[in-house]
């Protein structure tokens, strides 16, 4: 389930699957995919705030029927998920994340899609899938915080507080900035964030999705993904 409010020129999109920590499956990621393009296309709105309900922002994948989702489902949701964190990070309006407890997986990387990030105190932050072989949202991961530095926390799947995630770039912020810098002209924000995305590197979209497909493909995704759950549990 999604929670959206319109207060002004501000959507708020909050993710409310608090029984599943947020997780995501099929529906909430159209959900999603759904209201962020809507917002992009709304030229009155210039500011996009995802949040989560309860505990976490949001634990990742949901993987309550990895036993009986065949890997060509699997690599699907996984494609929705890079088209929508596309989506976020060539929004042209002003996108924030506020991340408490968890931000897992998936939900580590839609917290890295948004321009502005911030991780609560009690935030942990992790990207696990080069541990089950799926390249998802890296190279964003390595224009927020480096190559190097994406390099190690992406292949040790090293969990990052909010103090670490702050220091090393991956959340702009520690507590929410209230209120947000005031925006005046809607039209002239999207504009000129349009054009800063287009000359700080250009549309890498198309490679994104490559690469994961590219990875997602190799068979045995399902087992993949199993493995590395059974891995994590004591």
């Amino acid at each position: 389930m999604l929670h959206t409010q319109i207060d002004g020129g501000t959507v708020t999109l909050t993710l409310g699957r608090p029984d599943r920590g947020n997780s995501l499956n099929e529906a909430l990621v159209e959900d999603l995919l759904v209201q962020v393009q809507a917002a992009c296309g709304e030229a009155s709105l210039h500011t996009l705030v995802l949040r989560g309900e309860g505990r976490h922002f949001c634990t990742g994948l949901d993987l309550s029927d990895l036993e009986t989702a065949p890997d060509a489902q699997w690599l699907w949701r996984l494609v929705r998920i890079e088209t929508l964190l596309s989506a976020l990070w060539h929004a042209p309006l002003r996108t924030v994340a506020v991340a408490q407890g968890r931000a897992w997986g998936a939900g580590a990387d839609l917290f890295a899609a948004c321009e502005q990030r911030v991780a609560l105190p009690d935030s942990t932050l992790r990207f696990p899938g080069a541990r089950f072989g799926i390249v998802l949202g890296t190279r964003r991961l390595a224009e927020r915080i480096g190559r190097d530095a994406a390099r190690e926390v992406v292949l040790d799947g090293r969990e990052l507080d909010a103090a670490q995630a702050l220091a090393c770039g991956l959340a702009t912020a520690a507590e929410e900035r209230t209120p947000m810098a005031p925006v005046t002209d809607a039209r002239t924000a999207r504009a000129l964030r349009t054009a800063t995305l287009r000359a700080a590197g250009g549309d890498q979209r198309d490679a994104d999705l490559a690469d994961l497909v590219r990875s997602a493909s190799e068979p045995g995704l399902r087992d993949r993904i199993a493995a590395y759950r059974a891995s994590q549990r004591p």
